[in-house]
């Protein structure tokens, strides 16, 4: 679930819940208070929307008791006179939280409360007739009063003027109501205080355990402890930053073993360096010695040693060469100079060069070319050189053939120039072929010494036609020989509308 989801789910949860819930408990709430307060004050009939105006219900509390007031004022008014009569009936109003005051001309003659109690309220009382009211209403007293007045008027058996006045104090609503408005607020503040805490729980779940986990990751990665997984739990923003780690982790794994493995391949190198420079450095040092020692005592074993020096140095000359060249073309410093090449001319050329080369070392060159005159490339010719002169040295450096035989050919493959140089030599295995245009690969695992090399001549080579936007590969049979594809793209001239 995205997290912009989940958001808005919370927003309206944290609304719409604690009011239900709210709206429940309340009218629960409200139907054991109301209960309560029938059972208290013996009414009936109240509701919900009742208590909200506490007055109607004080009002129906006194409604029996004003009734009964009201029949004895008119039927028997001098029971009002009756000291044991008043006083048994003010019991019954004080269950009601209610009390009786009885007043004679302007005199209070019967006080039901303590006289603490009555002093403001006395000071606000009608006058005899002034109120007009019923068992449903009364007369709201407020200042210090703070009282609910109901009046029954009368006259005295003597002809005095009478009035009895039921008291309601207001200033304490009624307790089962104010309990039942505590009783709300608590509930909605319950509800919120539940829903925040599942909201909470559920955003915990669902977003700081992820980020746990990515915490828990990075400290992985601080550490230099790249072999762990992390997989995302969904595929939202939190899901999405999961993934990214995880890649992160990943690019850093691969970049680390890759340094191990050119760290593991660069001591390889100086191992293959040392070995393939002391052949040539120990005959060197072995002729120099015959020379001063007076072994080589003819002009002719002089002159054999020193060619055999010179041919050594050459050897180790060409090592460093190649060396200085891999070292450039690995950190994109090769000094290429494209142009534009006839196919034919450059091929006729190189074919004359390596016929003399080849020649020179018993080795039978063939050379055919199935390119049309007018076909061009845009190529270095001296990096490409290099490509055809590495891959013959290799050929020529593994032969095993008495009858030496490497054949180039050049053919048109559509919207590429493909080149072939085939040897009849030992061949490769098939399970040495994917690889021997990785560098530092040699398939002789022994390093027979008098094969010479660093190991990198086609992994050069396979850079070269990589960067000319070729591609290169081989085919090889064991014991029949070898050969060797690269492919330059052609030069076409885009034409220039006018």
């Amino acid at each position: 679930m995205k997290f912009k989801t989940r958001l808005i789910i919370a927003f309206f949860t944290i609304i719409l819940i604690p009011m239900i819930l709210s709206a429940a408990m309340i009218m629960v709430l409200g139907r054991y208070q109301i209960g309560a307060i029938d059972k208290t004050y013996g009414i009936t009939g109240t509701t919900v929307e009742s208590l909200s105006n506490p007055m109607q219900v004080l009002a129906r509390v006194t409604e029996e008791p004003y009734h009964e007031l009201e029949l004895l004022a008119r039927e028997s008014p001098g029971d009002l006179e009756d000291a044991t009569w008043l006083d048994e009936f003010n019991r019954k109003l004080k269950r009601k939280k209610t009390y009786l005051l009885v007043r004679k001309d302007n005199t209070l003659v019967y006080i039901g409360t303590d006289l603490s109690e009555v002093t403001e309220v006395a000071a606000q009382l009608p006058g005899y007739g002034e109120s007009d009211i019923t068992s449903e209403n009364g007369i709201y007293l407020g200042g210090e009063a703070q009282a609910l007045v109901k009046q029954v008027d009368f006259l005295y058996p003597g002809g005095e003027e009478g009035s009895a006045f039921i008291i309601t104090d207001v200033s304490n609503v009624i307790p089962e109501v104010e309990q039942l408005f505590v009783d709300m607020l608590l509930c909605i503040v319950i509800m919120l205080v539940l829903t925040a805490l599942a909201l909470i729980f559920w955003i915990y779940r669902g977003v700081m355990r992820p980020i746990e986990k990515m915490r828990v990751a990075a400290g992985n990665i601080k550490e230099g402890n790249l072999d762990f997984e992390l997989k995302p739990d969904s595929e939202d923003e939190i899901g999405q930053l999961c993934s990214s780690l995880e890649d992160m982790r990943r690019r850093l794994k691969a970049n680390a073993e890759e340094k191990i493995e050119f760290d593991k391949e660069n001591k390889e190198l100086i191992s293959n360096i040392s070995h393939d420079l002391k052949t040539p450095v120990t005959t060197i040092k072995g002729y120099a010695e015959g020379i001063m020692d007076g072994v080589a005592d003819t002009p002719e074993k002089v002159e054999k040693y020193v060619r055999t020096i010179y041919n050594k140095a050459n050897e180790m000359d060409l090592l460093i060469n190649e060396l200085t060249l891999y070292s450039k073309i690995d950190t994109n410093r090769i000094p290429y100079d494209f142009s534009i090449l006839s196919v034919n001319d450059y091929f006729n050329d190189c074919s004359e060069e390596l016929s003399l080369e080849l020649e020179a070392k018993n080795v039978e060159f063939g050379y055919f070319n199935y390119v049309e005159t007018e076909v061009r490339v845009i190529a270095d010719a001296e990096q490409i050189k290099r490509v055809i002169h590495n891959i013959i040295n290799n050929s020529t450096k593994y032969m095993d053939k008495t009858k030496a035989k490497i054949n180039l050919r050049v053919k048109d493959v559509g919207d590429f120039v493909q080149v072939e140089l085939e040897d009849n030599g030992k061949g490769i295995a098939a399970k040495d072929l994917p690889n021997i245009f990785d560098r530092f690969y040699r398939t002789d695992a022994s390093r027979n010494s008098s094969k010479g090399g660093s190991g990198i001549g086609l992994s050069i080579v396979k850079k070269i036609i990589e960067e000319h936007g070729g591609k290169i590969w081989a085919t090889s049979r064991e014991n029949t020989g070898t050969t060797m594809y690269f492919v330059l793209r052609k030069y076409q001239e885009v034409p220039v509308n006018e």
